[in-house]
């Protein structure tokens, strides 16, 4: 009779790891392989939303050359929210 009781608390988390956990996990799993596999040249986006290119890699952090002007700033490795593909912008005619 207690089983009985019990199975649908049982359902419903079973239900919540399948929705939530679980993909959440993958998604951080996914994230910490990209940090790990960053490598100067890389085209990232910051969850600031910068756009720059890598030109140095550090233990906990990175440079990054952002045009249009050529900056140069060190953020945090884990602020790299995804690495994107393409050339780098042209810049705007004078």
């Amino acid at each position: 009779m207690g089983w009985v009781s019990m199975a649908p608390l049982l359902f419903i988390f079973a239900i919540f790891y399948l929705l939530l956990i679980l993909p959440q996990q993958r998604r951080q799993k996914k994230w910490q392989h990209m940090l790990k596999e960053l490598k100067t040249g890389d085209r990232v986006v910051t969850s600031g939303g910068l756009h720059g290119t890598i030109i140095a890699l550090r233990d906990d952090y990175l440079h990054l050359r952002v045009p249009p002007d050529n900056l140069r700033i060190e953020v945090s490795r884990s602020s790299i929210s995804s690495v994107t593909t393409g050339e780098e912008p042209s810049k705007p005619a004078k």
